[in-house]
């Protein structure tokens, strides 16, 4: 399945209209355990990246990544900023020069996301963050070696319910200790709306 820049700007747009029509959830789980600002925030800076990339002429992935890595770091507030746009910094490293990106070139962009992810987040799995949909996911693709997007949509939904039952180590929500269990993860949410995206995107 090829990946190109058609591809890359579809699953922006998506994801900005799941990220529009779930803005007030995003806000509430973030009222519970976080600043309240996770659903403004991401509405705010995909937004800003999909009027950016759609008349804009890129001529390979790489280029087209940076300008949405950008745009989140710039437009996007709180944590979620800096954790997004890094990802999209990392994929933009991986897939420079590249017009498309077969199954095992973007499965490996994606995995260079959630390093990134990791490394400015300095989270890990079971911390109650972003982290615990992206590693299991990428486990999977990384297993499968094929871009199961569907599946890997399906996972990132259970374990962002997953996040419910962990106790948050990062963050403004680890401020709260035991009382944060019970609460969706919003950066988890955020996540799976991603994913779900890129499925649609993909398989649309």
């Amino acid at each position: 399945m090829a990946f190109g820049v058609e591809q890359a700007k579809r699953w922006m747009s998506i994801a900005n209209d799941h990220i529009q029509q779930q803005k007030q959830y995003l806000t509430e789980l973030d009222q519970a355990i976080g600043d309240g600002d996770h659903g403004l925030n991401m509405a705010r800076g995909f937004q800003e990246v999909v009027e950016k990339i759609a008349s804009a002429n890129y001529e390979d992935l790489g280029s087209l990544f940076k300008d949405i890595s950008m745009t989140l770091i710039a437009k996007v507030g709180g944590a979620s900023g800096p954790l997004y746009g890094t990802a999209f910094l990392r994929m933009s490293l991986a897939l420079a020069g590249k017009k498309e990106a077969d199954d095992k070139e973007l499965i490996a962009a994606l995995e260079a996301a959630l390093d990134g992810i990791k490394a400015r987040g300095k989270a890990n799995v079971g911390e109650k963050t972003m982290v615990d949909v992206w590693e299991p996911v990428m486990e999977f693709l990384r297993e499968k070696e094929s871009l199961q997007v569907k599946e890997a949509a399906l996972l990132a939904k259970e374990k962002m319910e997953h996040t419910k039952e962990l106790e948050a180590k990062k963050g403004r929500a680890a401020y709260l200790g035991k009382r944060s269990v019970g609460h969706i993860d919003p950066g988890s949410a955020s996540s799976h709306l991603l994913f779900a995206a890129l499925a649609e995107a993909l398989e649309g």
